[in-house]
């Protein structure tokens, strides 16, 4: 808490601007935008990469953050006020930080990616940005940020080696698929569990059964997309930016639509983020290697 009373007697309203744009660069949009942009057009490895690094890492935070249930900063001291526009999107528990976990997953796996200097001091610079806004903003504390970043990190390390540096294709897809699904649901049942016996509220479960949804759609979209889809990338810049945009609109659709429409229990959080990756990874490419046409000329 002393860094973060020490950083609130710099805030300015310039300044308070300026941490909330670049605390934007840590939530799930532009990830989801960089994936469905590589995965669906440009890179299928490194979107898998990054995939696998965001959502495991995810998963952790989330169980770390129903476990040990920390308060907010403003919480454990009364006294103490975060910027006030960042308080809305600052959603369940304190410990670790969800945006600079998302923030670090992706730029962390960019970093490792990139083969130009320039394009790695940018990466490590954006999530390094991520974690520090989180910490201006009032949100975090210095540990919250360091433990997601450590795993996030981490998980970016294992998956460049495991998945992106590796000449040969994994031989057990199904395999691989089915521990991350276990994980995801394992995750789902714990946070079930805690809500079940009132020691966690509705809110922080929903968050955690958001990550379990995701993870076990993109369990399953993996799955799919190796053992039957196997799609192929497009050659022609104005079909990659087509099919972009295309599916980039209709996953926003889904998203925003399913919400009414499966209400706002538990699971609902789990069934539409387990609908929307799933649509992701596997419907939507689907739909377009054998309804659009787009096999030949491509490249896996």
């Amino acid at each position: 808490m002393e860094i973060l009373n020490l950083l609130a007697e710099y805030r300015t309203p310039f300044f308070d601007t300026l941490f909330q744009l670049i605390t934007y660069l840590g939530q799930e949009t532009l990830a989801v935008a960089v994936i469905c942009w590589l995965y669906w057009c440009q890179n299928k490895k490194l979107a898998y990469t990054i995939g696998f690094t965001y959502f495991v890492s995810g998963l952790a935070v989330q169980g770390l953050k129903i476990t040990f249930r920390i308060p907010r900063p403003w919480i454990l001291d009364p006294g103490f006020q975060a910027v006030p526009s960042a308080v809305p999107a600052a959603t369940g528990y304190s410990f670790p930080s969800g945006h600079t976990q998302s923030g670090t997953a992706l730029f962390g796996s960019l970093a490792l990616a990139s083969e130009k200097n320039w394009k790695k001091f940018l990466c490590v610079l954006s999530f390094l940005l991520i974690g520090f806004s989180r910490m201006y903003l009032g949100c975090h504390t210095l540990k919250d940020v360091l433990t997601a970043m450590v795993i996030s990190l981490a998980s970016a390390f294992f998956f460049h080696w495991f998945l992106y540096r590796r000449t040969r294709k994994l031989s057990r897809p199904r395999l691989t698929a089915f521990l991350f699904a276990l994980c995801s649901l394992s995750l789902l049942l714990y946070a079930y569990f805690l809500y079940r016996q009132d020691i966690l509220a509705l809110d922080y479960a929903s968050d955690c059964a958001k990550a379990a949804g995701a993870g076990a759609g993109f369990a399953l979209g993996y799955y799919l997309e190796k053992c039957y889809i196997r799609f192929s990338l497009p050659l022609q810049k104005s079909k990659k930016i087509t099919r972009f945009l295309l599916g980039l609109l209709i996953t926003f659709i889904l998203q925003q639509g399913l919400k009414p429409l499966l209400g706002a229990s538990l699971f609902s959080g789990f069934f539409r983020y387990f609908i929307v990756v799933t649509w992701i990874l596997a419907i939507y490419p689907w739909l377009f290697s054998r309804c659009l046409d787009n096999k030949k000329g491509g490249t896996h």
